[in-house]
């Protein structure tokens, strides 16, 4: 058995109500104590790692990550490049497995990856292939709710919510038809279905349906239950949270209110200004996922696969600003939340959200030893979103280490971004 010490961090556990400096003993797989000075009860042998001036978190949950990598084409990332190797000990994939790719999925993807990987499966037949390059594989005729009950019911292990589209593309082409049976299925699969809000396909250039942006998130939330994820509330696409006269859209604390969850979604559509639109009417964001595709990510595209997205010069799909799950983290810091705030959204949230918070987003006695060490710093940085809009920061959090069920990965991942200092 490998012990491991994480000396002198700031432990912040909010399911455990911890906060402040402590050490966190490692026995093999599991959290073995808490607390001050336990390096002199410490058993013979243990490695001490220093972690003075750095967070020590139960490891981060990605809420919203694309890794059915060699399936989705262009789309999909390795999961361990954004998970261990990012610092991030557990991903959601949204939307990458369908009923029909779902064992694929679970052989290829879940088995292989040091990172733990769980999904929300999506609500079409086809699932995430190509990032949604082709829209009319998306239409109603290609949702199947027995299938995908069947499927969700049979893996539930693997699957803990289901992932549809409201947004402007498809409601021109099909209404609401494809949210009424993806709401379905959450329903007879009692499990939660996340919702993506903002556009994601150009509308069909004739014969569409007239769209009022502002018409979606009230229809698509009259039909969801409690539990239900809405997506992307710092999209600067229309369509979503924010309406087009750049104000609240009226019913969403009522949508808090009846129990639905929010969660960031950051991808290459979040927005500084409209998360400050969202934040200063009293809305807050339950979870904080990264959404980091191949089409938002510098990495090779596999051969064969589409040059570009076709949203990409009308709607910026295409991101040019790098961004990862910490620096998702230091965006909400820079908005103002403090680090109590967003702690909570990437770990025990994280973990409620997918059903998961009895084994997943603490660091109690006798958990699995899944920790995240982040480097906390001071000074001044300037962060970019993609409309150009330019924030400063006075805190930085960048991912050293992660321990994955006691097994240490260091930060390495090429995608990782690079501060830039104001």
């Amino acid at each position: 058995m490998t012990n491991i010490l994480l000396k002198g961090g700031c432990v912040i556990d909010p399911a455990s109500q911890r906060n402040g400096i402590m050490d966190v003993l490692v026995a093999g797989t599991r959290i073995a104590a808490v607390g001050p000075d336990l390096a002199v009860s410490a058993p013979a042998g243990t490695e001490v790692v220093d972690c003075r001036g750095q967070l020590v978190l139960p490891g981060l949950i990605d809420t919203h990550a694309h890794v059915y990598q060699g399936v989705t084409g262009r789309f999909g990332m390795n999961a361990d490049l954004c998970g261990v190797h990012s610092g991030v000990t557990t991903l959601v994939d949204q939307g990458g497995p369908s009923s029909i790719t779902l064992p694929g999925f679970r052989d290829y993807v879940v088995a292989t990856a040091k990172s733990r990987v769980v999904a929300f499966m999506s609500c079409y037949l086809v699932g995430g292939l190509e990032g949604h390059y082709y829209p009319e594989l998306y239409r109603p005729d290609c949702l199947d709710v027995d299938a995908a009950v069947k499927a969700a019911r049979s893996n539930r292990d693997l699957v803990r919510g289901l992932k549809a589209h409201a947004e402007i593309g498809g409601f021109a082409r099909w209404g609401v038809d494809v949210m009424r049976l993806a709401a379905r299925m959450g329903r007879e699969a009692d499990l939660p279905v996340y919702i993506h809000f903002g556009q994601l396909w150009p509308k069909p250039q004739e014969g569409g349906l007239a769209v009022d942006p502002d018409s979606i998130f009230n229809q698509v939330v009259d039909m969801l239950k409690p539990g239900d994820v809405l997506a992307h509330p710092f999209s600067r696409h229309p369509g979503g949270f924010v309406e087009l006269d750049g104000k609240l859209h009226p019913l969403v604390k009522e949508a808090v209110a009846r129990g639905l969850k929010i969660d960031v979604g950051h991808g290459s559509h979040f927005s500084y200004r409209t998360a400050r639109i969202v934040l200063d009417y009293g809305v807050m964001p339950d979870t904080l996922g990264a959404d980091m595709h191949g089409y938002n990510t510098t990495v090779p595209a596999p051969p064969g696969t589409p040059e570009s997205h076709p949203d990409e010069e009308d709607h910026m799909f295409k991101g040019r600003i790098r961004f990862s799950l910490v620096s998702a983290m230091t965006s909400m810091l820079a908005l103002g939340l403090t680090i109590e705030q967003v702690v909570p959204m990437v770990t025990v949230n994280a973990a409620r959200m997918i059903g998961m918070e009895d084994t997943l987003g603490t660091l109690r006695v006798g958990a699995e030893a899944d920790v995240s060490v982040l480097n906390d710093q001071r000074g001044r940085w300037t962060l970019h979103d993609n409309e150009g809009t330019a924030v400063t920061t006075d805190r930085l959090l960048k991912p050293a280490f992660c321990l994955r069920a006691g097994e240490r990965f260091d930060a390495v991942a090429s995608i990782l971004p690079v501060a830039q200092a104001a």
